[in-house]
């Protein structure tokens, strides 16, 4: 088996990395994911590696931390993402894919229905409601999928988001 390697890129006390994540829906509620130590939930993805398709790195990731194998559906949003955390300035590109969650992974709202040891970390994920006041409730980033939950592109779009605001919609 090949070395993994991620895409990621440090530069002093700035890092660039590439990151995928998916957007599920049941029931009218949509799959976000933190870290236990994190106060913020997002949505659940991971960063891609060299060799991989997005497609394939959000394939791989949600294998890795739901257990099941997801179906992507199309790609929603592209992201130049500019923010500080834990002490260092990123800059993120993301891809944001809507997916299918196969109906043998559990669904109780607003309820922890999965956790999993991720390296350093532990992951819990929850179904939340897909609306803009539950998405601003729960201080999802990125900040703009809240606006957009309940209307999805019908194309992707490209985006700038900069230190929590919008910089250009492309």
């Amino acid at each position: 088996m090949p070395k993994r390697t991620l895409i990621r890129l440090n530069a002093g006390p700035s890092r660039f990395q590439v990151r995928v994540a998916g957007l599920g829906f049941r029931q009218g509620h949509v799959l976000v994911h933190r870290a236990t130590h994190e106060p913020f939930w997002t949505f659940p993805g991971g960063r891609a590696e060299i060799g991989e398709t997005s497609a394939e790195t959000l394939e791989r990731e949600m294998m890795e931390e739901l257990g099941v194998e997801i179906t992507v559906r199309r790609l929603l949003w592209t992201v130049e993402n500019f923010f500080h955390y834990e002490a260092r300035d990123w800059h993120e590109f993301g891809l944001y894919y809507l997916m299918e969650i196969p109906e043998s992974f559990p669904f109780l709202p607003d309820e922890i229905v999965h956790r999993i040891d991720d390296g350093d970390n532990t992951l819990e994920f929850k179904w939340v409601l897909a609306t803009r006041q539950a998405l601003t409730e729960l201080d999802i980033p990125p900040y703009f999928i809240a606006g957009e939950i309940e209307n999805l592109p019908p194309t992707p779009h490209h985006l700038v988001w900069r230190d929590g605001n919008l910089d250009k919609d492309l």
